[in-house]
């Protein structure tokens, strides 16, 4: 779920987008030399299937609505920095174009779903994938339901 703008104090919204912009500059500093014209288009395709499986909102009591996250599913397919880059286009491109959390909350609202999201979601596939002996399919469901969770 997003976080809305005017939500967070002053402090938390400078210290999350410290967070995000370092680990912004690592994760390009990790993709800059591997990044081929078919990774480029995967990127653009699942940052299109995760848009739209997101803009899918579902209430909840007291006031809000839930969503899917595809962190997990980003992470596990394209791995923990190309991942992170393609949440961070959908979390940027719903914030700009759908007001979707804000712009003062998209260090939060990226640390929440681009970074935190994808790392999790990743390395419990990985962790799930070596205690299963190598079952595919069961580690990325395990992974990208406790990673969206």
């Amino acid at each position: 779920m997003h976080i809305p703008d005017g939500f967070l104090d002053p402090i938390t919204i400078v210290l999350t987008y410290a967070v995000f912009a370092g680990y912004l500059v690592f994760a390009i500093s990790k993709i800059r030399n591997n990044l081929s014209s078919e990774r480029m288009s995967l990127i653009a395709v699942l940052a299109a299937g995760i848009f739209a499986a997101q803009m899918l909102n579902w209430p909840i009591p007291g006031g809000t609505s839930l969503h899917f996250v595809g962190g997990a599913l980003a992470g596990i397919l394209l791995g923990p920095y190309l991942g992170f880059l393609t949440m961070f286009l959908v979390l940027f491109v719903q914030c700009i174009v759908f007001h979707d959390g804000g712009i003062t909350a998209l260090g939060a609202n990226t640390l929440n779903m681009a970074i935190i999201n994808v790392l999790v979601g990743y390395y419990l596939y990985l962790i799930v994938l070596k205690l299963i002996k190598n079952d595919v399919k069961i580690a990325r469901v395990i992974g990208s339901f406790l990673g969206d969770g």
